[in-house]
């Protein structure tokens, strides 16, 4: 009896050992837990990884809890917020080459991205990105989008003549694109961007998908919505953590993290692919949205301009050179694969 009791009393010490030795990171995440696609994957990571780790467990916090949006990055790199799920694209205007880890213009798309993060050189520049300029963080791709829509506006596009001067709100690269072609382009959070388009502060908007730009309510103002993503033929979303609490993590946890983010990016795509439909026809059938198809001549203008685009930051940023001519190189290679194995689009 006694020796039941004091293996007893043991196997509880034991428990409560275990329970105080497991880490808990707040992780603020870039998109509101509202969002279909966006804000459920940061939910989707935090019941997988929680699910699986008895070392780890996270807790998520809509934007805004902890920090506004654009704020996550110095916030992790501060030790202020453990951790952010987020997308690179949003530090476009502290690293040039962010938005090369997140979307870029006539660029990879989900699959081809992937192979170039996961087994070329994608992963590794990406954290050589945040370690050269100075950010203490570790980045873990852990989501993934396909293509998103390239605009709602209030007015039908005939021609570039019809965008200049328009004010956009407009992510990433290709809202250096748009400059071009003589929009003003800012970026918001999602949350800012229907009461800018309400007040008229903004003429036009892209944000993502039409899933959940339907929940952004962008219908209600613009009725014309745009296709193809050109500006973002995928998007990849990244787990920042705080270098210094990561390396306090055992090893166990940080496998778990990451298999938690490989399994997220799968949910994360299948979810997009399958439930956009439904709202675009939903647009179309009760929210007198038309659905537009960008000209040939204007996506070769959208993409003339991107090459400039491209070209300059190159020209201009050594960093952006390394991770665009790895990026090329890869491509290069990956069209012996594509162009022979899939079918051919028309």
């Amino acid at each position: 009896m006694k020796s039941k009791l004091l293996a007893s009393i043991a196997g509880v010490a034991m428990m409560t050992g275990a329970a105080s030795a497991q880490d808990t990171l707040e992780m603020t995440s870039a998109f509101g837990k509202n969002l279909p696609i966006l804000g459920t994957a940061a939910l989707d990571f935090v019941d997988k990884i929680n699910g699986i780790s008895s070392d780890v467990e996270f807790e998520h916090f809509d934007p805004g809890k902890l920090v506004p949006t654009l704020e996550a990055l110095d916030a992790v790199s501060s030790g202020s917020v453990d951790a952010a799920y987020a997308t690179s694209g949003y530090w476009q205007g502290k690293i040039n080459s962010a938005s090369l880890f997140a979307a870029v213009p006539f660029g990879p798309e989900a699959g081809e991205f992937m192979g170039w993060i996961l087994y070329d050189d994608g992963a590794a520049l990406w954290q050589e990105m945040y370690d050269t300029n100075g950010y203490n963080v570790v980045a873990t791709p852990c989501g993934v989008i396909a293509p998103e829509t390239s605009g709602w506006f209030k007015n039908e596009i005939n021609g570039v003549e019809d965008l200049e001067g328009l004010n956009m709100r407009f992510f990433g690269l290709g809202a250096k694109v748009m400059e071009k072609v003589g929009v003003s382009t800012s970026l918001l959070s999602a949350g800012d961007i229907f009461p800018a388009l309400e007040r008229g502060a903004i003429d036009a908007t892209e944000f993502s998908m039409p899933k959940i730009d339907a929940r952004l309510g962008f219908h209600k103002i613009a009725k014309f919505n745009y296709f193809p993503g050109w500006h973002q033929p995928s998007t990849l979303f990244e787990l920042l953590i705080n270098k210094d609490v990561y390396e306090d993590l055992s090893d166990v946890a940080k496998k778990q993290i990451e298999v938690a983010c490989l399994a997220n990016i799968t949910t994360n795509l299948a979810e997009g692919e399958a439930t956009n439909y439904a709202a675009m026809v939903d647009n179309v059938e009760n929210n007198g949205v038309t659905l537009k198809q960008w000209s040939p001549e204007m996506l070769a203008l959208f993409e003339e301009k991107w090459n400039e685009v491209a070209a300059e930051l190159a020209d201009g940023d050594p960093f952006f050179q390394k991770v665009w001519a790895d990026m090329q190189e890869y491509r290069a290679g990956y069209k012996v694969w594509s162009n022979n194995i899939y079918l051919p689009r028309n």
